[in-house]
């Protein structure tokens, strides 16, 4: 089998942290000698001088996989049937440990495991497989970094020239209107944090503020400060570093196989195993070289058996397999039994001059422009080397189907002058969203609705990036990178119990992120390294794997998401009731309220039907400041062979044009913020969606807000989707 895998190092005489590409190549196994690896025999060392994975895959490890001859009928994978149903030979790789991701989750759970056999003087073999075609291409992190996890599981990590670098100088949240600014204390304190590669839950909008100006809470709206209490982030950034998490990945990448850890990328995981009992017994790849037709090509290749003792899935947010496996073991009913929330988080890196560059400045905004009903906002963050992130993030239960989450990204502000201001107050009044055109004066608001309009926006839009305070930031600027990808928001109503037959679901493909913080990256480390110690104990004790549920109810996981459960769907409420309910959470109850809040509908029910919507006229881009999506597409790196069967699939084929469209208007058109979902006119006239699945950012938003659930998601071949360096 030939294959190609990038991989990722760190010079170690640099602190810069580098990327290489190695050429693999992997032949068939079946040309392998059997009795050289028959999974029946003694276990044998896998020669790496074979290339049948990377040299370096197997650094300091005494023995790696036992390898044998599989058969599959390519019936049913990963739940769907195959295109053939010629019998095909597959090859076995065998494990104590595989675990699917190598993001934040999957790579402490690895190097955790590894510790322990070292402390133990325990030998277990560990795999770790990742659908990227290198492993951080992937990740595209959105919060503050919260090293609490990283100082337990690597100490030295400073020491040992982690890429994380910039602490957070200052953070500010932004409410202008033309004339005034009401300032009020910050309810927390940002100094000591690190700002990672972030996209959240808020909107940043004003060049850098200086620390000596002090911690105060702030809104952004026009052209000048208003300031106001904002309880929803009260600790955003506190204890956070400046990084790029798919950086940080890589490193950590480094830090496991130093351990003996094993890293495939490039090979995407498609397919659950089972045995006779229903016990997971590891996961298989997709084939290679399948044409769109289902047909083999000359470069087919079938995919390869991972098979271990015990599976974790660290697939990140809505992961394909994870979805499957709490489905199928009722894992989220047995948990905390509430549906899983998300948003959808759009994000541009740029490269501004040195003079506007203030490194760990931080800036954030909620709701507005965004109606009272839909939780969102943006962000701007200043990273190292004069990198500015900026973006955008929507709850995926906004109601309105003709919001476009590019377009608002790229259309973010919006005119208020002293002739009119539009009070746009979302919700359902009669026959839709109530809209009243009264005047203001100069600085003078007339109703509370009228507070509320500012802080959602109008229908009438204004470029975000050519405000006075943001265009002259990235005026002379570059974008170095475009991404987008969806995160969890349900926080803790909405964990599943994670252990199931023969394996765990860790990080956020369970779903720890902490909302009103912004952050999920340390959660999810530390549940893969609690999942790794209860792995350990199964495989080396005897222990039962479901002591993982009670470590982690233990753990300071659980306790922080406890206390943070209302922030989010205090929301359900609207903007400014969130906002009261938030701080009652945060100043009085100081989370330890007596009740919980649940979530609404799910997102994908939370769609309007079109007739109570109008639709909304974006402006087009500038091509400077902001841009349209071939241009963002080009800069994501995202590649997809053409020619393969199509990894977005319809569970119904009518539903687009008998109903998506119709009721709808088409909203997987304008969720998508990568243009893969298009209505065109057939030869008939008549809309037909096409689906460009070569453009697919891999975000997973059409398999969470498709009205009907119609689109599953499904991996392309490993190595497809996008190339993310600095994201």
């Amino acid at each position: 089998m030939l294959k190609f895998i990038s991989s990722s190092s760190k010079s170690k005489s640099s602190s810069s942290l580098i990327s290489y590409s190695i050429a693999l190549h992997f032949r068939h196994l079946r040309n392998l000698s059997h009795n050289t690896f028959d999974s029946s025999s003694t276990p044998t060392s896998v020669n790496v001088n074979n290339n049948l994975y990377s040299s370096r895959h197997s650094t300091n490890s005494t023995r790696t996989a036992h390898l044998g001859q599989c058969r599959n009928d390519f019936g049913w994978i990963g739940g769907v049937r195959g295109f053939s149903s010629e019998r095909v030979s597959r090859e076995c790789l065998n494990y104590d440990v595989v675990i699917v991701g190598a993001g934040p989750a999957g790579l402490s759970a690895a190097i955790r495991l590894k510790q322990l056999c070292k402390e133990k003087d325990v030998d277990l073999s560990v795999c770790v497989v990742e659908k990227g075609a290198e492993v951080g291409a992937h990740i595209l992190s959105g919060n503050v970094f919260e090293p609490r996890a990283l100082d337990e599981l690597l100490p030295d990590w400073k020491q040992e020239e982690a890429p994380v670098h910039v602490p957070v100088s200052s953070d500010k949240f932004w409410l202008l209107s033309k004339t005034r600014a009401f300032p009020f204390p910050s309810p927390f304190n940002n100094r000591g944090n690190y700002v990672i590669s972030v996209y959240g839950d808020t909107i940043l909008r004003k060049p850098v503020v200086s620390v000596s100006q002090g911690n105060v809470t702030e809104f952004l709206i026009s052209k000048k400060p208003v300031v106001l209490p904002f309880y929803v982030f009260y600790h955003a950034a506190s204890g956070g570093l400046n990084v790029i998490l798919s950086q940080l990945v890589r490193w950590l990448a480094m830090k496991a196989e130093e351990l003996g850890v094993e890293i495939y990328p490039g090979f995407a995981a498609s397919e659950i195993l089972y045995d006779t009992a229903d016990k997971v017994i590891g996961i298989a790849t997709n084939d290679m070289g399948m044409a769109k037709d289902g047909s083999k090509k000359d470069t087919f290749q079938p995919g390869v058996e991972l098979k271990g003792q015990v599976t974790l899935f660290a697939e990140g947010c809505r992961g394909s397999l994870s979805e499957q496996v709490m489905k199928k073991y009722n894992l989220r009913e047995k948990g905390q039994g509430q549906h899983q929330t998300y948003a959808l988080g759009i994000k541009e890196v740029w490269e501004i001059s040195a003079d506007k560059h203030q490194a760990g400045s931080v800036l954030h905004t909620i709701g507005w422009p965004l109606d009272p009903k839909t939780y969102g906002g943006s962000f701007l963050y200043h990273m190292k080397d004069r990198q500015v992130a900026i973006g955008f993030v929507v709850a995926l239960n906004y109601h309105n189907p003709f919001l476009n989450p590019y377009e608002e990204f790229q259309n973010l502000l919006y005119p208020w002058t002293s002739e009119c201001v539009w009070e746009y107050w979302g919700g359902r009044g009669v026959g839709g969203p109530s809209v009243f055109g009264r005047k203001c004066r100069e600085g003078r608001w007339i109703t509370m609705k009228s507070i509320a309009c500012i802080l959602s926006g109008n229908p009438f839009a204004k470029k975000f990036k050519h405000h006075p305070a943001i265009r002259p930031l990235l005026e002379g600027g570059t974008v170095l990178e475009y991404g987008a990808r969806t995160l969890n928001e349900g926080g803790y109503q909405s964990i599943p119990y994670p252990v199931f037959p023969g394996g765990a679901i860790i990080g956020c493909s369970a779903g720890f992120l902490n909302v009103p913080k912004i952050k999920g990256s340390h959660t999810a480390m530390k549940s893969g390294m609690l999942a790794a110690e209860s792995v350990f104990r199964t495989l080396h004790e005897g222990s039962p794997l479901e002591t993982f549920w009670d470590s982690l109810r233990s753990s300071w996981i659980w306790k922080e998401l406890y206390n943070a459960r209302n922030y989010r769907p205090a929301f359900e409420y609207g903007l400014l009731p969130g906002l009261a309910l938030s701080a009652l959470e945060y100043y009085i109850m100081k989370g330890r309220s007596l009740w919980t809040l649940k979530h609404g509908k799910p997102d994908h029910k939370a769609t309007h039907e079109a007739k109570l919507w109008r639709p909304i006229d974006y402006p087009k881009p500038d091509g400077v400041i902001s841009f349209d999506m071939p241009t963002s597409l080009y800069r994501s790196n995202t590649n997809h062979d053409h020619d393969q069967p199509a990894h977005l699939r319809l569970r119904d084929p009518k539903v687009p044009e008998l109903v998506n469209l119709p009721v709808y208007a088409g909203p997987e058109s304008r969720y998508c913020p990568a243009r893969v979902y298009e209505y065109i006119a057939d030869e008939k006239g008549e809309l037909k969606l096409q689906i460009n699945a070569q453009n697919c950012l891999h975000c997973k938003a059409c398999d969470i807000k498709d009205p009907k659930q119609n689109i599953r998601w499904t991996v392309p071949e490993g190595g497809g989707g996008p190339g993310y360096t600095v994201m």
